[in-house]
């Protein structure tokens, strides 16, 4: 009889299936496979037949490809040929492609040719209609780049550095924008007024009733507005005597802090003597310009002298936050504010005291000082524009701006005159969107120097192709620190920011340094400047600087 022999079967308690691998498959290479895998896959060694687009998914496994079985050679395969040299025949599909790419054009071409016939014979409101959706049509196929052609005059030219690197100018450190995104600094400890100085005139809020059916020309405002430097700055010439080791301005710590959204080139000078710093700017650059529609798509590429070129749109909106910012103010009637002494004085006695000379702006400096963790002593000139006041009589400091709109086609087809009343959110998205490092700057400067509140402007051309006459369409207010959310403005990666370049800096052998923004990548570098360089600009105007430094001293010794 034949005998019956026993299986051995393993007890697995707990799970089902063989404990261990039987002797004879151990060792060996497996992959996973399913059941439901068609055989046409497994028998198919040359791979032609699921390589063709139309058996894609057809012979794909659910556990995806493996490389258990995959052979790798050890030596140099440049030499490795096929021996079967024979084409591969093509598909259907293959053969036929360039016919069915000219069935394509042609069939286009009779839609259009379709369709233009029957915009002669549709009435007049329908055809209003049909060029809408059309044109909807090509703005999508722009939009998500469905036959895009690409026009050269579309291409963005290299922007120009701020200045010109020289090569004597050795790089001592390099840091890309997408390190400096990720730094945050918590350490950061109440600001201190150290001093106080300046007079304030009270916001008119007239023009917080402005729109735009009532609009209000913009007026040039015979006034000069004083740029004073770090170092030029007789206040802190005198507290770098006593306290602080870093001292900047709040536009040149603006410009540091918000740097990851800057597109076009700039610089700030930097000075180490002794265990100090001194964040600068040049004399006679373009550091006090604003520029326009920076971040755009499409940012303005003209040249030379034409209206619209990089350089007249920064002079333009320079001009208009000047007169904006004056024009705004109750230079007329009521009383000046004396900041330091916290009470209004007769204007009078404001202008005898304080303002010796003619047609100087109204203005009040801060000058407050930061704790950065235990090493870092930072003392910063902070500014304000203007002071208004409550419900209840409090006074709240302000910093006023404008913004401007030179052409409606270069918005987002956002004209102002049309949307501002009734969609006001959408032209401030689209300003977001142009102008984000500008509009970071501005608030950045409102949260250094406490300013309770920012007074944005929209002021626009009168016409679009005059740059000479602007009016105001309407005002908005804004806390700064509820903007800074609203525009993504995160502080604690900006003092990250600044706290790295100090650190870098503070590294260095005493002497002059430059912290430039190259023009066409997102990094910023530091270089070692060579003695005497920039100096030959403060020997030109010395004349010039020694009066500005005066004018500064008699407003800091009445204050």
């Amino acid at each position: 009889m034949a005998k019956f022999l026993a299986p051995v079967i393993q007890d697995n308690p707990s799970g089902w299936g063989p404990c261990a691998v039987p002797e004879k498959f151990k060792d060996m290479p497996y992959q996973p496979f399913s059941k439901g895998d068609r055989l046409g896959k497994v028998a198919d060694w040359t791979g032609a037949t699921y390589q063709d687009k139309r058996y894609t998914n057809k012979y794909s496994s659910q556990f995806g490809g493996g490389s258990q079985y995959a052979y790798f050679h050890e030596e140099d395969e440049a030499s490795f040929q096929l021996v079967d040299t024979a084409k591969t025949q093509k598909t259907a599909y293959q053969r036929n492609r360039m016919r069915f790419a000219q069935r394509n054009l042609r069939r286009d071409k009779d839609r259009r040719n379709l369709t233009q016939f029957n915009m002669q014979t549709l009435p007049k409101s329908a055809k209003q209609k049909e060029r809408d959706r059309m044109r909807l049509q090509k703005k999508f196929q722009k939009q998500f780049g469905v036959r895009q052609k690409w026009d050269q005059k579309s291409q963005l030219k290299p922007r120009d550095s701020s200045v010109e690197v020289r090569s004597d100018w050795e790089v001592k450190e390099e840091m890309d924008f997408p390190r400096l995104m990720k730094m945050r600094y918590m350490d950061v400890a109440d600001p201190v007024d150290i001093e106080c100085c300046g007079a304030l005139e009270h916001y008119d809020k007239v023009f917080d009733r402005i729109t735009t059916r009532n609009e209000k020309p913009l007026k040039s405002i015979k006034r000069i507005f004083h740029t004073v430097t770090t170092t030029d700055d007789p206040v802190i010439r005198k507290l770098a005597k006593t306290q602080g080791n870093v001292f900047a301005t709040d536009a040149i710590l603006a410009t540091l802090m918000c740097c990851t959204r800057s597109v076009n080139s700039w610089d700030i000078i930097v000075q180490r003597v002794g265990n100090k710093l001194f964040f600068d700017k040049r004399d006679n650059s373009d550091f006090d310009l604003l520029t326009v529609s920076e971040t755009a798509n499409e940012p303005p590429q003209d040249e030379g002298n034409s209206l619209n070129s990089p350089r007249n749109l920064a002079m333009e909106a320079t001009y208009i936050n000047h007169n904006f910012s004056q024009q705004c103010l109750l230079t007329l009637v009521g009383s000046a504010l004396v900041f330091g002494i916290g009470r209004a004085i007769p204007r009078s006695v404001v202008y005898k005291v304080l303002m010796a000379w003619v047609g100087v702006r109204a203005r009040a400096c801060r000058y407050r000082r930061w704790k950065l963790g235990e090493d870092i002593d930072l003392i910063v000139r902070c500014e304000h524009d203007g002071v208004m006041t409550g419900a209840n009589g409090e006074l709240s400091f302000i910093n006023i701006k404008a913004l401007n709109e030179w052409d409606s086609r270069h918005c987002n087809g956002v004209d102002w005159r049309q949307k501002l009343d009734s969609q006001r959110g959408a032209v401030l998205a689209t300003e977001l969107k142009n102008n984000s490092y500008k509009l970071a700057r501005w608030t950045c400067c409102a949260l250094l120097a406490g300013s309770e509140y920012l007074k944005l402007g929209y002021v626009s051309r009168y016409h679009v192709k005059d740059s000479a006459r602007h009016v105001i369409l309407g005002t908005q207010q804004f806390k700064p620190n509820e903007f800074a959310s609203q525009i993504n403005l995160s502080m604690e990666n900006a003092w990250g920011i600044l706290r790295c370049a100090i650190d870098i800096c503070r590294k260095l052998d005493e002497g002059k340094y430059l912290i430039l923004k190259d023009p066409n990548k997102q990094v910023i570098r530091i270089y070692s400047l060579p003695d005497g360089t920039f100096s030959s600009d403060e020997d030109e105007d010395e004349e010039e600087e020694d009066e500005d430094e005066d004018d500064e001293g008699k407003m800091a010794e009445v204050c």
